[in-house]
């Protein structure tokens, strides 16, 4: 039954919409509260969510957090204002001002909260995006800018997380950005699409796509929106997040959580797959 949603974001295992009311809605997981829209939580205009802690932007510029505190990501800073987007990490959190500075809190142990010096006018549609360890901003000449992420860490299994900080040479036009757990997609001004960071599931090789409006990454598959209202997604499938429902159009927004996709639909309904 639910309807009038106006946006959409996943998290690892739990989903959020905002309402066109400016409320929000959230289901899936709750093991750290990150599914327990705070009382009277009203005048949303953005919502972010990535492992278990949910970030809320309000009209007046101001931003509420909930879940998981363990390093303080849902510690809002005192005083933060101006705010006109948010992205939350795996365990860090961002938010960008309306003077295009970036303020990052939470975790802190790969750099990720460490906004680079003179990062300047990152505001490209209010683009900031987080990963599970790195963080990055689209900056007003359309170009991207990443950092922390421990560039070179190798995990115990020996498979490299490496190359989500690597922005590809050259790469400007861009118009939106998201972020994987350890990759990162850019959406250019001519409807395509840009991916690089950890492959192993696929999610960064980009099927021959173009009139793209939208991006998404989740943590092992990435999802784009199609200006005729459909969806594409590629990656990691065995949860059937990359299996997009027959038929699914005429929609306008799309989130790609850790196992599961969702679609919002013009009509304000939401169609979610994978895993449940």
């Amino acid at each position: 039954g639910l309807t009038g949603v106006a946006g959409i974001v996943a998290g690892e295992n739990h989903s959020l919409a905002l309402k066109a009311d400016g409320t929000v809605v959230a289901w899936g997981n709750n093991s750290s509260g990150q599914s327990t829209v705070p009382a009277g939580l009203a005048g949303g205009v953005a919502v972010a969510a990535k492992l278990n802690h949910s970030l809320a932007l309000k009209a007046d510029g101001t931003v509420v957090a909930w879940g998981s505190n363990t390093f303080g990501q849902s510690t809002v800073p005192a005083g933060l204002t101006g705010i006109v987007a948010v992205a939350a990490g795996e365990i860090h959190s961002l938010a960008l001002k309306s003077d295009g500075t970036v303020v990052a809190w939470g975790n802190n142990d790969e750099g990720q909260t460490n906004v680079p010096n003179g990062l300047a006018k990152p505001v490209k549609g209010g683009a900031v995006a987080a990963g599970s360890i790195h963080s990055l901003a689209l900056k007003s000449d359309g170009t991207v800018e990443a950092w922390g992420g421990s560039p070179g860490e190798v995990w115990g299994d020996g498979d490299p997380r490496i190359g989500q900080l690597t922005v590809p040479a050259g790469l400007t036009g861009v118009t939106a950005i998201a972020a994987g757990a350890y990759h990162s997609l850019a959406l250019k001004a001519n409807g395509t699409v840009v991916a690089w960071g950890d492959n192993r599931y696929g999610q960064t090789d980009v099927p021959g796509l173009s009139g793209v409006k939208a991006v998404s990454g989740g943590t092992q598959h990435s999802l784009a929106l199609r200006s005729n209202g459909t969806v594409v997604a590629w990656g990691d499938n065995y949860y059937g997040q990359t299996t997009v429902p027959a038929g699914l159009s005429g929609v306008v927004a799309i989130a790609a959580g850790g196992f599961h996709s969702l679609a919002l639909k013009a009509d304000g309904t939401v169609v979610a797959w994978g895993s449940n």
